[in-house]
């Protein structure tokens, strides 16, 4: 058996503020919600969880800002979309949409400090 990786599971301060936030980038609502715990699926299947560092066994060694979660988009045009919605929305900015060399990006932070990296991949 080969493992398949198709769940990320971020350690959070606040799983209920973490929900919200993410329920307004992703516009959707986790499909499960605890006070300790919230899990999003996406329609591609890619589960996206988030779970009180306070509740987490084994304890994490470091909560918030060890991740970088990527959003692969088609077009540029998505890139500067998302980045005006997410800036509205309150996300925290950390990069300002530009050029590198894997393609055009900008990156914003959740609650916790951990990245989000939305991306239209450079032509091959």
């Amino acid at each position: 058996m080969t493992p398949d990786p198709r769940y990320i599971l971020l350690f959070v301060e606040s799983p209920a503020a973490s929900a919200a936030f993410y329920a307004g980038l992703l516009g959707a609502q986790p499909v499960e919600n605890s006070p300790t715990f919230a899990l999003f699926v996406s329609p591609a299947g890619l589960k996206l969880g988030l779970w009180s560092c306070h509740a987490a066994e084994p304890a994490p060694i470091a909560a918030g800002g060890g991740a970088e979660v990527g959003f692969p988009v088609d077009s540029k045009a998505e890139v500067d979309a998302l980045h005006a919605r997410w800036a509205v929305q309150g996300a925290a900015i950390l990069q300002a949409p530009r050029e590198m060399d894997f393609g055009y990006t900008f990156t914003a932070a959740d609650p916790d400090g951990h990245r989000l990296r939305v991306f239209c991949p450079a032509p091959r």
